[in-house]
């Protein structure tokens, strides 16, 4: 998959509910955000929007309050084929992931998370992926 168009512009984030410090990196080989993998071996994930952030933080397995941090690549990124392609075409989501670490550059603090219902569907459709044994993340 080819590297995407210049990004380095954009304000990038990521939604976790790892408690994480401006200068940490999150690189490839921590615990997904969700999933059945318990690494992620290949890629890390960011986005640029504050909606696909936000579903990275309320999704995220673990404990502990979700977080959004500012983020900014180190290396290349491509498109993330998990909410590309035949899923969502064109990168509506501005979804993008990277085999280099990403550098927090700060914290958002000012998000609102979706309604109650959302989230359960969102949450009944990944145990339905699940149940049918398709793995959500292709890393």
């Amino acid at each position: 998959m080819a590297a995407t168009e210049d990004l380095s512009s954009q304000r990038f984030y990521h939604g976790t509910k790892a408690d994480l410090k401006p200068r940490d990196l999150i690189k490839p080989g921590h615990p997904p955000n969700f999933g059945k993998r318990d690494r992620m071996t290949t890629y890390v994930y960011l986005t640029a929007t504050l909606d696909a952030a936000v579903w990275g933080a309320e999704l995220a397995l673990g404990d502990g309050r979700g977080r959004i941090y500012l983020v900014e690549p180190t290396g290349p990124t491509m498109d993330d084929p998990n909410l590309t392609d035949k899923k969502f075409p064109g990168n509506p989501t501005k979804s993008y992931r990277s085999r280099e670490p990403l550098r927090v550059t700060g914290e958002c603090t000012n998000w609102q998370g979706h309604s109650p219902e959302a989230l359960k569907a969102m949450k009944d459709g990944l145990e339905e992926l699940k149940r049918l044994g398709v793995e959500p993340i292709d890393d």
